[in-house]
């Protein structure tokens, strides 16, 4: 079900409109989770690009993607970023991003580096958000790499462990 691009904020849809993709979207708020977002597009949890936005202790901000079905590894993600983080919370977000928790999304992020979980390489298509908690983008996993310049990296494990 399409809802329409109003949604979609302008510096999204013009990343997405040069790279020939568009967002599917649906009701407000319908795609804030992981989960919620595989349910409406019919795909599996993992092929969701969750975008989590970590700030080092160097006052630098991160943003890191990673498949739906996985959670970030402080130990692995202290070891690629060469600094210890914590998660930024929704108003450092909200200011870094101009995107609300739920909604967060890697086009049209200026000025954070962005790295990019290898664990999402497994899946034909991934969904990353298109700015907004209603939405995913299908695209292949080397478009996501190409068109946010992603870092590759190694920094997820399963949900359930610790690390």
């Amino acid at each position: 079900m399409l809802f329409g691009e109003a949604m979609i904020p302008e510096k999204v849809r013009m990343v997405l409109e040069a790279h020939n993709l568009e967002a599917i979207e649906f009701e407000e708020g319908s795609t804030s989770t992981a989960r919620a977002a595989a349910e409406k597009l019919g795909v599996m949890v993992g092929q969701i690009a969750k975008s989590l936005l970590f700030i080092g202790k160097n006052k630098q901000f991160y943003l890191v993607l990673c498949p739906g079905d996985r959670k970030i590894s402080s130990s692995k993600l202290k070891s690629v970023l060469g600094v210890k983080s914590r998660m930024a919370n929704s108003e450092e977000t909200f200011q870094a991003t101009g995107f609300h928790l739920g909604g967060v999304c890697p086009f049209g992020i200026e000025e954070i580096d962005i790295f990019i979980d290898e664990s999402l390489n497994r899946y034909d298509r991934v969904y990353p958000a298109a700015g907004n908690s209603a939405s995913g983008v299908p695209m292949t996993f080397i478009q996501l790499l190409e068109i946010t310049g992603g870092i590759l990296c190694d920094c997820t494990e399963p949900i359930g462990t610790n690390g």
